[in-house]
């Protein structure tokens, strides 16, 4: 059962970050800004302003379901790089890439960009 279980997590935990390197890192670069605020910024920003995992995930998934300027927590990025466009991305799979943001060092990690 345990094996299982560790098995089906790893499997989740591969899957968030595929979702997340195939989606996001178009606009997002994990430690540079170019066309939008880098990832590590936006997770710094996310921590700060919710840093137990569950209202993270929620409040980033919130914000990436329907972006609203009203409701940035990042009015000045915002202003920099334009209003986020709405993605269309189903719930579930927002708060799965939102878990993985949360759990993911970026600066610890190796990107291509």
């Amino acid at each position: 059962m345990l094996l299982f279980f560790l098995t089906t997590f790893l499997q989740a935990s591969q899957n968030s970050a595929l979702l997340f390197h195939g989606n996001c890192t178009t606009c997002h670069f994990e430690t540079k800004s170019v066309s939008a605020p880098a990832m590590m910024e936006v997770r710094t920003r996310y921590l700060n302003a919710f840093p137990d995992k569950k209202d993270f995930v929620r409040e980033m998934t919130e914000w990436v379901h329907k972006p609203n300027e009203e409701r940035s927590i990042m009015q000045d990025a915002i202003d920099k790089y334009e209003l986020m466009p709405n993605l269309a991305f189903e719930k579930d799979v927002l708060q799965d890439i939102a878990a993985y943001i949360y759990e993911t060092d970026f600066t610890k990690q190796h990107s291509p960009h």
